[in-house]
């Protein structure tokens, strides 16, 4: 890993300022936890001359129940770091799945800095793009870094960069929307409309936007959680990554969400499960819930585990976080 370029770091007081500055400097980068941002810095993945840090900005760091739309929704800012959302007592109690993928996020020291818009923004990775600057040009380098050709799928005109933050998929499960500060003001939108199937252009944010929180329903009735495959216990990006939302209806499932991650080049809420509510959870949802997480996820040559291992892997994760959450162990 080589050093870091010079640059210039601005604070801003208030997050209008930071979108302000943005604006005023459009080759900039945002900075708060940077436990992704400085690392490809360092790898000469990413570069910028000026830095706007928002580890200050209070209004960025709120967390709390807001009621104001008729309903219990947490509205959590994007500067709220992800040890902070795994210890939260709401979270615990009423998101587990949330304070699960924030959990399963690197290890604690990260988790102390890493921020939730940050591991929500999270570089798509690949083992071509995510190396050194000398391998990088000795394999011509790729589609997302200087390159021409997409190394995991050459004939392709697009990137199949892998996304693998944990907490992007919970969120997707738990039916969370997302509001975006730009010159213009603040707008929301659902969760998975941020997310774009493309390893080189994943975020639907404009170049002078910034993340400012996410807004999570506090339903009641839906039991949820949040699990992944990795290499070892901790530090490591999810092979893949599953979260589940339940909810059950006496001997009937009432309606189900699943959301993958590490499996495309976007977090992946999966489509065609609305057909089990009021089925029975039998061998039948389980060939259906497999069949959807099939169709609805992409592995692709993005990490040194096997696509046929993870495209298999992948359902049974499900399948099993789906019958603990069933069996009342969520």
């Amino acid at each position: 890993m080589g050093a870091l370029s010079e640059f210039r770091l601005l604070r801003p007081a208030s997050a209008a300022d930071a979108v302000r500055l943005r604006g005023e400097h459009p080759a900039s980068r945002f900075i708060a936890g940077g436990t992704d941002l400085l690392p490809n810095m360092r790898r000469g993945l990413v570069g910028a001359d000026v830095v706007i840090e928002l580890a200050g900005i209070g209004e960025l760091s709120q967390l709390g129940i807001d009621a104001r739309r008729g309903e219990d929704v947490l509205r959590i800012g994007a500067g709220v770091t992800l040890a902070t959302l795994a210890d939260d007592v709401t979270v615990r109690r009423r998101l587990p799945a949330l304070a699960q993928a924030a959990l399963a996020v690197a290890g604690p020291t990260h988790r102390t800095v890493a921020t939730l818009g940050g591991n929500l923004c999270l570089d798509t990775r690949c083992q071509y793009y995510n190396q050194s600057e000398d391998w990088r040009r000795g394999n011509d380098y790729c589609l997302k870094r200087s390159g021409d050709t997409c190394r995991v799928a050459p004939k392709s005109s697009r990137c199949y960069a892998a996304f693998s933050g944990d907490v992007a998929p919970a969120l997707l499960a738990l039916g969370a929307d997302v509001e975006i500060l730009g010159p213009q003001g603040l707008r929301r939108l659902p969760l998975a409309e941020f997310y774009r199937d493309d390893g080189l252009s994943w975020l639907a944010l404009g170049a002078d936007e910034l993340l400012f929180a996410v807004t999570v329903p506090l339903a009641d009735g839906w039991a949820s959680g949040y699990e992944k495959l990795r290499v070892r216990g901790a530090i490591d990006f999810p092979l893949t990554g599953v979260a589940v939302a339940l909810r059950r209806d006496g001997d009937a499932i009432g309606a189900l969400r699943v959301a993958c991650t590490g499996v495309s080049s976007r977090p992946e809420l999966i489509a065609g499960l609305d057909e089990l509510a009021g089925r029975p959870l039998d061998d039948a949802a389980f060939a259906t819930i497999e069949r959807a997480i099939k169709r609805g996820t992409q592995p692709m040559e993005t990490t040194q585990m096997s696509v046929p291992y993870r495209r298999r892997a992948t359902p049974v994760l499900a399948k099993r976080l789906v019958r603990r959450l069933w069996d009342g162990g969520g």
